[in-house]
């Protein structure tokens, strides 16, 4: 199912990562620096070499963000920023079975000192929602988040947990990748992710993941998923 395409991306090829939060592509044959929104390590897309595409911005440094990497036959969609309009557009469409007749009330809902996405509301009751970016791909091909230590991602769930009881609150894992059969959690990438998320599952914290990816050069974001399969093992 098609759900949003991003006009006038620029294809280009990676070189390499330069910081967290930048990498150097090449442009029409010229190296160029990109916005990258993804914190994660990203190893095996960010490799020199690979066909990416690119948006272009009005930074105050930059001119491109790093859209998706080229995957297979189709593309991994690394930009948090996509993930999160794909997300929108599937709850405003009732696209995602679990959260039907839901909607939005606040994004970057603040509580005990921790950002999360998502304030929703589903049939009166209001949901706090976090969304993981996974494109991580294990040798046995599932989704897997995370790809290095998070501390924040850690303490978000613990802070769900706390409060699983007033917002029955959900983490989605946005497998931004073609073809996955499921996701589960990357403990080699943080050995700390399993027991925050088994003891979230147990005080009411609910664990989702929808597969989205880029088809191809033009722009388009599939779902693929919206319910795909979460083994809460390693």
């Amino acid at each position: 199912m098609r759900v949003l395409k991003l006009e006038g991306l620029v294809k280009a090829w990676l070189r390499k990562r330069v910081n967290r939060f930048t990498v150097e592509v090449e442009v029409d044959g010229s190296p160029v620096k990109a916005h990258l929104t993804n914190t994660g390590r990203l190893q095996e897309y960010l490799v020199n070499g690979r066909k990416s595409l690119l948006a272009r911005i009005k930074g105050p440094r930059l001119s491109y963000r790093l859209i998706a990497v080229e995957d297979g036959d189709g593309y991994a969609v690394v930009d948090t920023i996509s993930q999160q309009r794909v997300f929108e557009s599937l709850v405003r469409d009732n696209s995602i079975p679990w959260l039907k007749d839901c909607f939005i009330v606040k994004r970057n809902y603040r509580i005990e000192g921790e950002v999360i996405d998502y304030l929703i509301e589903c049939h009166g009751l209001q949901r706090l929602v976090e969304l993981k970016s996974s494109v991580l791909r294990t040798v046995d091909n599932y989704a897997s988040y995370p790809d290095c230590p998070t501390d924040r991602g850690v303490r978000q769930i613990e802070t769900l947990a706390r409060f699983a009881e007033k917002y029955k609150p959900l983490v989605v894992f946005i497998a931004a990748l073609p073809r996955v059969k499921g996701f589960k959690p990357f403990c080699r990438g943080d050995p700390r992710i399993l027991e925050a998320v088994m003891n979230a599952s147990m005080k009411g914290v609910v664990f989702k993941s929808i597969n989205t990816y880029m088809v191809d050069e033009s722009g388009w974001i599939v779902l693929e998923n919206p319910d795909l399969p979460v083994l809460l093992e390693c």
